[in-house]
């Protein structure tokens, strides 16, 4: 259902979200926008100082800033502590893309048995299997598969070609984006001579409530015990989670990054896009991971950990991979130095420890 917003007072804004206000408090905001260049009648908000030079230049009707920059600032203005937050919270009721009209439609296939909650939208196409509970107030997009004995929790959003498996359960208002798939078989083998066998994956996938799933995103039900994604994870596009895999509480994950089978990653974690993060880790809480990283040992301590290299000149890059190259040759002669010298190497230095990869 399409519907249009209607305007807002910068006064009801404030009221709303307890901000103080700075201006023409009777001023009608109908959208939000960027800060440059900004509309008129629609609300911006600056949190980088680097922008701070734009807010003279807006034609914005209001921003949202920060004490410091609200007493520079001659025009309509809400006041936050964190701007950025204040302004994700007030552009939420400018959006009306999730609003539909509850009902089915006359192509979805629904099982006899299947439990659709109150003011549910069923889209063209879609497949609700034998006994799958749909919570109250959910959407359910075009040719979206929800498997028997699935849960979907109340107010989620299903966007189109999502495939939800066999007994895995979504907490309250999930959102997953197009092409997500939420409890394929994990890549569970045995190597036997006569080849591989595959073992099988009798877990699901258990999400928390207030979970963003991204585009084409997969997450392997688990061989034994479930696969648990915990309350206020978002994950971005085109990531894997392998079997077993527990996510913590609010982490957050960005784009193309790739996590082997039964690793733990704790509350709170940042980790960058396209990391690759091998199985059987333990991954602490309050950990930020930059992207590129390759995670091959467990971190325990908060911090910020990283191991791509940044990107460089090609001409630099060529000659840091030579130097790289050379390294080996380089220490064989130290160690032929050493040893002419009788000088005992430090514990650690004559090779390279395994664990180090």
């Amino acid at each position: 259902m399409h519907s249009v917003v209607p305007a807002m007072r910068l006064a009801d804004l404030a009221q709303t979200f307890n901000l103080q206000i700075a201006g023409d408090a009777d001023i009608e905001i109908i959208g939000v926008c960027s800060l440059l260049p900004g509309k008129p009648r629609h609300l911006s908000f600056c949190a980088d100082a680097r922008l701070r030079s734009a807010i003279g230049q807006t034609q914005a009707g209001a921003l949202v800033l920060a004490p410091r920059d609200a007493k520079t600032f001659g025009g309509n203005a809400l006041i936050a502590a964190d701007p950025a937050v204040a302004f994700a919270r007030i552009a939420k009721q400018f959006d009306d893309r999730a609003n539909f009209i509850a009902g089915w439609h006359s192509s979805a296939s629904i099982a006899d048995d299947a439990k659709i909650g109150a003011d549910c939208w069923i889209g063209a196409g879609a497949v609700i299997e034998s006994n799958a509970v749909i919570g109250a107030n959910s959407f359910i997009g075009p040719n979206c598969v929800i498997g028997r004995d699935a849960v979907i929790g109340e107010g989620s959003r299903l966007e189109a070609n999502v495939w939800i498996a066999s007994r895995c359960r979504l907490g309250a208002r999930a959102q997953v984006q197009p092409g997500a798939v939420i409890g394929s078989r994990g890549f569970g083998l045995a190597r036997a001579k006569s080849g591989w066998i595959e073992v099988p994956q009798l877990g699901a996938v258990i999400v928390g409530d207030d979970v963003e799933i991204g585009a084409n995103t997969t997450i392997d039900r688990g061989a034994l015990d479930d696969t648990v994604i915990e309350n206020g994870v978002k994950l971005d596009n085109q990531i894997q989670i392998a079997h077993n895999c527990r996510i913590g509480a609010d982490t957050a994950i960005a784009a193309c990054v790739g996590i082997a089978g039964s690793t733990r990653i704790g509350a709170r974690c940042l980790i960058g896009g396209a990391a690759g993060i091998g199985g059987h880790l333990e991954i602490g809480d309050d950990i930020v991971i930059l992207g590129l990283a390759m995670v091959t040992k467990s971190l325990s301590a908060p911090g910020v950990y990283g191991s791509g290299l940044p990107v460089m000149p090609a001409r630099e890059w060529r000659k840091l991979v030579g130097r790289v190259r050379r390294l080996p040759r380089t220490a064989q002669r130290m160690q032929a130095i050493e040893q002419a010298l009788k000088i005992k190497p430090s514990q650690g230095d004559s090779e390279v420890e395994q664990d180090d990869f």
